[in-house]
């Protein structure tokens, strides 16, 4: 197993806290200790569902008669992307095909242009899973330079004094990258809108994610290379989070927009889009499958999905590589 603590990096600077999925929010843990914490953790249920570009406007103006703009998201939105690590044979991708009751994934997540990432940028590194009905996150938000160093062989050791949560996480995920020999596998990016839930739906968020892409090479978050699309671009995905329950209102409108009730990954699209791994034997096709399956004769009406086709490196200095990526 690596070491953790193998080289200082510089203090990371002091920021505003943040929410489970946006730029900027409050902690969810009560947990509290002498030393401030960056550490940040939560738990809640998710609900997924697939909305056609026709119906977004109708979609919006359902959720602004119950819910507030996120402050950080405005009437535009904000993008998000994220590198995500995994085993040589893609453990933690057929934990979720196979739709194991604990399964876990490890990722690196920059909210905001790529052109405004640098190596100081604050960044995130997350720890997702999933016990059971329960959707848990863990992350830290660091420089962008140290986040990189933590979910690499060469490791990340913090300088000052940190909390005894923050130092138990630091830990987890250089065990996890050292013991499982993780690297870097897909990078996703999409657009993203954001609402937040006011009085009795004060742990209500709904986020709406347009154009998902991704990479499955050269995985600088600021690269310009080119992403390829990985969910057909006339759909994007509707992510229902609260901490106790979902309010009728959210689950009847959806029933009124005719809305499809998924189970769907950016990480495993991005995986597949790539022609990463097949689909397990064992996987019982989903609400997803059967919308995304191509029409005979590009029928009217179905989404054909246009395999995605590997990018080139473009060799960005410092950047995370995996290794034996495939040539094709």
């Amino acid at each position: 197993m690596r070491r953790l603590y193998r080289r200082a990096a510089e203090t990371p600077g002091a920021g505003p806290d943040v929410t489970d999925d946006g730029p900027v929010a409050t902690v969810a843990s009560t947990a509290r200790t002498d030393t401030a914490s960056r550490l940040h953790a939560f738990n809640r249920f998710e609900i997924k569902y697939l909305v056609p570009q026709t119906q977004a406007d109708q979609l919006r103006a359902e959720l602004g008669r119950h819910m507030d703009e996120d402050a950080y998201s405005g009437a535009t939105g904000y993008p998000v992307t994220s590198l995500y690590y995994d085993t040589a044979h893609l453990r933690f991708y057929w934990e979720k095909i196979e739709g194991l009751r604990f399964r876990r994934k490890l990722r690196v997540r920059h909210y905001g242009a790529a052109d405004d990432l640098t190596a100081d940028s604050p960044v995130f590194v997350e720890i997702k899973q999933r016990v059971n009905r329960v959707t848990q996150k863990r992350r830290v938000r660091l420089p962008y330079r140290d986040a990189l160093r933590l979910c690499s062989p060469q490791g990340y050791a913090p300088v000052g004094e940190i909390s005894s949560r923050e130092r138990a996480f630091l830990d987890e995920v250089a065990t996890l990258v050292g013991e499982l020999d993780l690297r870097p596998t897909v990078t996703t990016a999409y657009h993203r809108e954001a609402w937040v839930g006011r009085e009795a739906d004060l742990g209500l968020r709904i986020t709406l994610d347009h154009r998902l892409r991704g990479r499955d090479r050269d995985f600088h978050l600021s690269s310009e290379s080119l992403n390829r699309l990985t969910l057909p671009p006339g759909l994007s995905i509707l992510e229902v989070k609260a901490d106790e329950r979902v309010p009728a209102w959210v689950t009847d409108a959806a029933a009124r927009m005719n809305l499809d009730l998924v189970r769907i990954s950016k990480y495993c699209q991005s995986v597949q889009a790539f022609g990463l791994a097949p689909r397990s034997l064992m996987h019982a096709p989903d609400g997803v499958d059967e919308i995304l399956r191509p029409a005979p004769d590009d029928a009217p009406g179905r989404h054909r999905v246009t395999p995605a086709r590997p990018t080139t490196s473009t060799g960005v200095a410092d950047a995370p590589t995996r290794q034996g990526a495939p040539t094709r």
